[in-house]
């Protein structure tokens, strides 16, 4: 398991911010398979980071890296259009995972 936290470079009521976090979690739950995937994938695509940089070159990935972060980064992508909308901008919120 995981938890959760919205940031927002914009006020939001604790609402919205709830509604957020849900979208975000349900749908990266969905995408991922299952909660308990959520964590260690995560983790798993910080060291791909911290190994190749954060926008590695695929070719250079092992097969198994390579599905962990197209996994990682394509169910990532779901929950923020989810949470947050398909015309958001970058700067706008971000989500933080951290262990439970």
């Amino acid at each position: 398991m995981y938890k959760l936290n919205i940031y927002s470079s914009i006020e939001i009521s604790l609402s919205d911010r709830r509604a957020a976090e849900q979208r975000f979690r349900r749908t990266l739950d969905a995408e991922l398979g299952d909660a308990s995937l959520v964590w260690p994938l995560y983790t798993a695509c910080l060291q791909i980071a911290e190994r190749y940089g954060d926008n590695p070159d695929l070719a250079a990935l092992t097969d198994d890296e390579r599905s962990v972060y197209e996994s990682w980064h394509m169910a990532h992508t779901a929950a923020l259009t989810a949470a947050l909308g398909p015309n958001r901008y970058l700067d706008d919120a971000w989500f933080e995972i951290g262990p439970a």
